[in-house]
């Protein structure tokens, strides 16, 4: 038998490349859905939701709603976790301001960019948890409820998922809101197949 190779620590400069790039994904993925008027779950959709309510910027609202929640970072994944979402947070509250500046959409298929904006912000994901950050929110409490209440960190997720999915219908055509649930799917599909244990260790 083969001996297992212990896993290797990630390098300061290893972790700053992934801080910067992984956000870079899914703010590509906030540009696809924005201009195809479209919402993801967690603490972007609660974004989304107020940016479609109120046209205040979205990046602005990702930065503001998320403060609250590092408390709970704090307690439940510790410093250095919480200090690299902050940062990831604040570089795609930043990216999705500066990147419709950049690029801009002739057309862009409603469909298409529910799919694919899915797919980049699955990337993106994958990338920030490799070099253990995350973009905050709802993931981070569902954590916390599930360390201090028991409750199941998927199962919480989901209902606030939902939640999101629901309000969205008051303000957003439901094809729209539909083509957003297709989005998800395609985002957790991304995760599911390339986050598995024991395929890759990220330190």
């Amino acid at each position: 038998m083969t001996a297992s190779i212990p896993p290797v620590r990630h390098t300061l400069a290893e972790d700053i490349q992934a801080l910067l790039v992984g956000p870079l994904f899914v703010a590509l993925s906030v540009v696809f859905f924005r201009h195809a008027g479209l919402l993801t779950g967690g603490t972007a959709g609660l974004a989304f939701l107020a940016h479609y309510a109120s046209d205040w910027s979205f990046g602005v609202l990702f930065f503001v709603i998320n403060l609250p929640f590092y408390f709970f970072a704090v307690r439940t994944l510790g410093w250095v976790f919480t200090v690299k979402t902050f940062a990831a947070v604040a570089l795609l509250s930043l990216y999705s301001e500066l990147l419709p500046h950049l690029i801009h959409f002739d057309r862009l298929d409603p469909l298409f960019a529910g799919i694919m904006g899915g797919f980049l912000t699955g990337i993106g994901l994958l990338i920030l948890v490799r070099h253990k950050a995350s973009l905050g929110g709802l993931g981070v409490l569902a954590i916390y409820l599930q360390e201090t209440r028991g409750w199941r960190a998927g199962k919480v997720q989901m209902a606030a998922d939902l939640a999101i999915v629901g309000a969205a219908l008051l303000i957003r055509p439901v094809g729209l809101v539909g083509i957003s649930v297709i989005g998800a799917m395609a985002l957790n599909l991304v995760i599911a197949v390339n986050h598995k244990p024991g395929r890759y260790v990220g330190m």
